[in-house]
């Protein structure tokens, strides 16, 4: 397969975002001024989008290639592999769904460049040909024909050219325009309805209206409050894309496999324990992280990018942690937002994920997962306007190379979502 090398990017390194994001006692004129002046420092992709990671990703095409790939990135520091269950015997939607999701990891801005390994040419060179789309640099390895060693071996030797190539690229100052940013919660329980999940929205609300994209998903967790998603959609047309898409759920997959309800799944044990005791009361709160002035301009697939421009959009999407950031990574969005009440340890390989939490219990017991502290919404020494303006400054500092919790303590979580069983 061919192998595509891209230049050093000519953009010089500029210094990071503005100070001023962290000041609470703005008018509201002053503050829409200020987040619409502010920028971040980012490595802009050759198709003119904007990462804040600098990965070169060893990816496997299937299960069978996850121990090329692993021993390559041990060949290689630098690099890294990204192992997972699937990819052999899938047909149908469902192998659609993954051919999108392992392209959309390594054409996602966070990349800078892709090997890619898999036991067969076929199926590899499908997914390298989709990276290749991109423009950026990606090369593709076949076991079959060859075996381990001799493919560990090309494979080492081109991931050792990507990641010297990527070292060398630079930064460049950005406007938060060209930020995407996802959200998804976990853990819930009712601080998250009363403050985490209220940051977040606070911060769309903020955001949205500057140019960034967003987006929302975890359809099964919309159960009870439909009708209220419903009504932010952006046109009756999307409420009606929208309302299929959830209604779909409820039928092909919730009422036909149901035992008597959700319970031990929606809500889950930590949910009760934290006093959701209905799927209803989790919706609720799960829509507060759309805030109250934004509207959603599409309802995209699990792992489709969006295409209609800035705005925020619903992903039909797991309510799992790990499947959940995996697919709105596939996406395009290169910074996760993530609300938890009872504490979630989340992390994804190429996406930074941005916990919050209001919950004084999980920052006692759980402080080293959590990145922004929103305690004092629940004990009225912050207000949701400040703890908004708290998010995205964290937001900006991390897209300029703060690590986030999950990234120093080494959380990788990807899992891809598999619809039904392989042939």
């Amino acid at each position: 397969m061919a192998t595509t090398i891209a230049h050093e990017m000519s953009s010089p390194f500029v210094g990071g975002a503005t100070d001023q994001l962290m000041t609470k006692s703005l008018d509201a004129k002053r503050a829409s001024a200020d987040f619409e002046n502010a920028t971040f420092r980012g490595w802009r992709r050759e198709n003119g989008r904007v990462g804040v990671r600098n990965h070169v990703v060893i990816l496997p095409l299937d299960d069978l290639s996850n121990s090329a790939c692993e021993a390559v990135a041990n060949n290689v520091k630098g690099t890294m592999a990204i192992p997972h269950a699937y990819g052999r015997l899938q047909f149908g939607e469902d192998l659609d769904l993954f051919f999108r999701t392992l392209i959309g990891i390594g054409s996602n801005p966070n990349v800078a460049a892709v090997v890619v390994i898999g036991i067969e040419d076929g199926w590899t060179g499908r997914v390298v040909d989709g990276i290749a789309k991109t423009g950026k640099p990606v090369v593709g390895f076949g076991i079959e024909g060859h075996g381990d060693i001799a493919t560990i071996a090309r494979a080492s030797y081109q991931a050792k050219r990507f990641v010297q190539w990527a070292s060398e690229l630079k930064r460049e100052e950005c406007p938060i325009s060209d930020l995407w940013v996802s959200t998804k919660c976990g853990e819930s329980d009712t601080t998250t309805g009363l403050s985490s999940c209220p940051t977040v929205g606070n911060m769309y609300d903020k955001l949205i209206p500057h140019g960034i994209y967003g987006v929302f998903g975890e359809t099964s967790e919309i159960t009870g409050a439909e009708h209220l998603c419903r009504e932010r959609a952006a046109s009756p047309e999307i409420a009606e894309k929208w309302y299929k898409m959830w209604k779909a759920y409820q039928d092909d997959v919730i009422e036909a496999h149901k035992t008597n309800d959700l319970s031990d799944s929606q809500p889950t044990k930590g949910n009760i324990a934290g006093g959701l005791t209905t799927i209803e009361e989790k919706a609720l709160g799960n829509l507060e992280k759309i805030g109250r002035k934004c509207r959603y301009i599409d309802a995209l697939e699990p792992a489709e990018a969006p295409a209609k421009g800035p705005g925020l959009y619903y992903m039909d999407s797991s309510s799992a942690a790990a499947e959940c950031v995996t697919l709105m990574a596939a996406g395009g969005y290169v910074v996760h937002t993530f609300p938890t009440g009872q504490g979630n340890v989340i992390g994804n390989p190429i996406v930074p994920v941005i916990k919050i939490s209001g919950n004084p219990k999980t920052l006692r017991t759980m402080g080293e997962h959590i990145d922004v502290d929103v305690t004092g919404v629940l004990r009225r020494e912050m207000t949701l306007d400040q703890a908004g303006d708290a998010l995205i400054d964290m937001i900006v500092r991390t897209c300029n190379g703060r690590l986030t919790a999950a990234e120093s303590l080494g959380h990788r979580e990807f899992s891809l979502t598999k619809l039904y069983r392989s042939a």
